[in-house]
């Protein structure tokens, strides 16, 4: 007979596994307001990340002050530096998102892990084994096949912003990772991202040009400052009750919705050379967690 207590971690295991697919859902459903919003009604990448981040601020806002937090704190510099980085890589992903392929656009963010091992050796100093090194090989490959078809078509800049995105984001990562050491909490790096981020996409909006709220695009605002905090509390919930390799396995199905969305919904076209690169970076970022 299974022991209660291992019992109780197989279902805390699934749970996690559970959450993290519902994250997955979230972010894939923000993705397609995303390019939604931009192909019904011409809006930017620095709106709606401001609108995407008006939302986490209110919310987590709210919801710390309910609770009793305190959204002090004496390393405001890092904070700064984080959310500057943090803020410049969403604003990439979502132009993204917008004009490439689904697929292409979501899973260029998800090469943040790719440039989180390389600044780690090269800004940390971090000693790389073999293995690792070899997992990098194999995401910057896929990178390589994944970007081809984007180059061919004519869409380069879009396809360089998109990977740059995906730097911005590694070095953002690196610099939660030494915010968390400081012993700041995830919720107040959150919040301090959703008010810089807010400040930020504001000044490019005003740059660009802002767009009226109408009753036609309030659901697309509103379901990607939704989706994007649900998807957030989600993985938040997922690490901390589930097996962490598997959770970060798991957060690749984001790329798989987001690739199926853009296929049914949006009617894209992807080749070969596509899902080869889509699903070389998706293993090569699993394979990273193995030795973490």
């Amino acid at each position: 007979m299974t022991h209660p207590a291992t019992r109780n971690k197989e279902r805390q295991e699934l749970l996690g596994s559970a959450w993290m697919i519902a994250a997955a859902l979230f972010f894939t459903l923000m993705n397609l307001c995303i390019k939604a919003a931009h192909q019904q009604f011409a809006m930017g990448s620095g709106e709606l990340v401001f609108w995407r981040m008006v939302f986490a601020a209110v919310v987590l806002g709210a919801m710390a002050k309910m609770q009793g937090k305190t959204f002090a704190t004496p390393h405001w510099k890092s904070h700064l530096n984080r959310s500057i980085s943090g803020t410049v890589g969403m604003t990439c992903g979502f132009y993204a998102v917008m004009h490439l392929p689904l697929a292409t656009g979501v899973t260029l963010a998800y090469t943040s892990s790719i440039f989180l091992a390389v600044l780690s050796v090269v800004v940390l100093r971090e000693r790389i084994s073999a293995y690792t090194f070899a997992v990098l090989l194999l995401g910057f490959a896929g990178v390589v096949l994944l970007l081809k078809p984007s180059f061919a078509a004519g869409q380069e800049w879009a396809a360089a912003v998109g990977l740059f995105g995906g730097l911005a984001a590694g070095w953002a990562y690196m610099q939660v990772r030494e915010l968390s050491l400081l012993g700041e909490p995830a919720w107040r790096v959150v919040f301090y991202l959703s008010l810089v981020g807010m400040a930020m996409g504001a000044a490019l909006a005003t740059l660009t040009g802002w767009h009226s709220i109408s009753l036609q695009s309030a659901p697309y605002l509103i379901g990607i400052g939704a989706s994007a905090v649900l998807a957030q509390l989600a993985m938040t919930h997922a690490y901390a009750v589930g097996r962490k390799f598997t959770v970060a396995a798991l957060a690749y199905l984001t790329v798989v919705f987001s690739t199926l969305a853009g296929i049914f919904l949006f009617g894209e076209q992807i080749g070969w050379q596509e899902w080869l690169g889509i699903g070389i970076i998706a293993a090569s970022g699993i394979l990273s967690g193995l030795k973490k």
